[in-house]
């Protein structure tokens, strides 16, 4: 029997450019993620105020995500991409009245329209990939696709902390460790506080260039498609369908927990390290290295795969996450922070698994199960800002009271603990062929 190749040849040029969006959004998540901290300091927020740069981002994508599908659905995978791309553009440009007005509303508003267009393409990109050849090689493809996510994300936060963080004013010290910012009267911040919206701004605004052009290239390729996949079909009787399956329902709250565990373990790592003496852009150093180990987890992944069932590796990855989350609780310092970098190794394969787990055999339902796994990124708004509330329960800083020993910073990771938990049961569950 002939061996079914992972991408066919025939759509090699297509996959490249589907997995170049993977790439595209993964720069627009974590070039947002320091920004939590960035803005809490430029516009002196407290925690929770801060966090809802994520609950602006991730708010997006459950917003949008089954009127994408219902779109995909009229027309085709193609146009889906093409209208993500659009708003994904209109998001990204609009940062620049955002940094003129100074207004932190005007940001999460760009940000939330920014991520209607990120809804689009992972709502069609991530089915569309599944879609491009044969079923019993889906999950590998797909673990193939997402692994270039991360090389984008990586781009984001070099950006981050080279192009951003390293610019600003407000993250000046004194010679005694203090804050200068928060000396100065406010007409001198108000000063700073211009030059750092717009050390923000201009990134954003050259994404947006960047996906124009993605628009313009994809708009000119003719784009393969799937007869069975884009057939359109009764939304009502598809939702239906999708959820008299059990595998279908615990994957999308499986999914929910691993988003908001990935966003709260890479958006807090930086208030963890702070707690220990590292400044901001320092910070983003270990930022990097948890991608590029993220990077590594997903490679190995998308290898073992080949041996070893998708549900038990999603088990043995989980029981590894959830190992090196209870380290950074309990053991402060510097080994609590490699732990937390550590934990990227495994979360790697996560959401491409879980994913394809949960749309096997779904058929002319995917897409609309695609739009409900990806309106399971909402974890990543509403988990950060629980753990925001841990975190102000002492005062705005991090190490204000301790709970159960440690600081409020190491035990808000009980948070992604519990969601590693959750996904711990899901690969149970599915190996043993009990969904």
């Amino acid at each position: 029997m002939a061996k079914v190749p992972v991408v066919a040849k025939s759509v090699i040029v297509p996959f490249i450019l589907i997995t170049s969006l993977f790439a595209l959004w993964g720069f627009a998540n974590d070039i947002t993620n320091p920004m939590v901290s960035a803005f809490k300091k430029v516009l002196e927020l407290d925690n929770f105020q801060a966090s809802l740069v994520q609950m602006a981002f991730y708010g997006g994508y459950f917003t949008m995500a089954l009127p994408a599908a219902i779109f995909v659905n009229k027309y085709s995978y193609k146009k889906g991409v093409l209208l993500g791309l659009a708003l994904y553009a209109i998001g990204a440009l609009l940062f620049y009245p955002a940094a003129a007005f100074e207004a932190f509303g005007f940001f999460l508003a760009a940000l939330y329209i920014l991520t209607f267009g990120l809804a689009f393409l992972e709502t069609t990109a991530n089915p569309y990939i599944l879609s491009m050849g044969d079923e019993a090689t889906a999950t590998q493809r797909l673990n193939l696709a997402q692994a270039f996510n991360p090389m984008g994300a990586l781009g984001g936060l070099i950006v981050a902390q080279k192009f951003i963080l390293g610019s600003f004013q407000s993250d000046d010290l004194n010679a005694d460790g203090t804050s200068i910012f928060e000396t100065l009267d406010e007409a001198a911040k108000s000063v700073i506080r211009t030059a750092d919206l717009q050390v923000i701004r201009n990134p954003y605004v050259l994404l947006g260039v960047v996906v124009i052009g993605f628009f313009i290239l994809i708009a000119m390729m003719k784009m393969p498609q799937n007869q069975e996949q884009e057939t359109k079909v009764s939304v009502v009787g598809s939702i239906k369908r999708l959820f008299s399956s059990k595998k279908f329902v615990w994957g999308v709250i499986a999914q929910a927990f691993y988003v908001g565990a990935q966003i709260m373990c890479w958006t807090y790592l930086y208030q963890y390290a702070e707690s220990i003496g590292i400044d901001n852009q320092s910070a983003v150093t270990y930022g990097i290295s948890a991608l590029v180990i993220f990077l590594s987890g997903r490679w190995v992944g998308t290898a073992l795969l080949k041996y070893i069932n998708s549900g038990r590796l999603l088990f043995y990855f989980s029981i590894g996450a959830l190992i090196c989350t209870l380290t950074t609780i309990f053991v402060p310092g510097m080994v609590g922070l490699y732990a937390l970098v550590g934990i990227s190794f495994f979360m790697s394969i996560m959401f491409p698994t879980i994913y394809g787990i949960a749309l096997e055999g779904q058929g002319e339902d995917a897409k609309f199960g695609a739009a409900f796994l990806v309106m399971a990124i909402v974890g990543g708004a509403l988990m950060p800002t629980l753990q925001g509330l841990i975190l102000d329960m002492g005062g705005v800083g991090y190490t204000d009271i301790k709970i159960l020993g440690v600081p409020e910073v190491n035990f808000s990771f009980i948070l992604p603990a519990s969601c590693f938990l959750i996904i711990c049961y899901y690969g149970v569950m599915v190996y043993k062929k009990n969904f």
